[in-house]
């Protein structure tokens, strides 16, 4: 989130509400930490919320932010499944096919 323009809030708030709208809990580090906190701040409580979450999904330039890779790394350590966003929604969307063609 450093680094870029409003810590790039605004593709956090986007991808929480899709995944939200599917059905699932979010734990969006863009709500979870306050503004004016050090990155050291956040990293603390970002990697306290990995310990309840079930996977993680990661934004596109994920790669680049340092904070990013160390959750990645975390949830990985914790065996947690971490996926691109784009990835997920299409898993989501292939599972949704696959389930409407049982009923057909």
């Amino acid at each position: 989130m450093t680094g870029l323009p409003d810590f790039n809030r605004a593709a956090f708030h986007a991808a929480a509400a899709r995944i939200r709208a599917a059905g699932h809990e979010v734990l969006n580090p863009a709500e979870l930490c306050p503004p004016g906190i050090s990155w050291e701040e956040a990293m603390a409580i970002d990697l306290a919320a990995l310990e309840t979450a079930e996977g993680v999904i990661t934004l596109p330039g994920w790669e680049r932010s340092r904070g990013a890779r160390i959750e990645v790394q975390r949830a990985r350590q914790q065996g947690l499944p971490v996926h691109a966003l784009r990835h997920w929604l299409q898993m989501r969307h292939d599972a949704r096919s696959a389930q409407e063609l049982e009923y057909d």
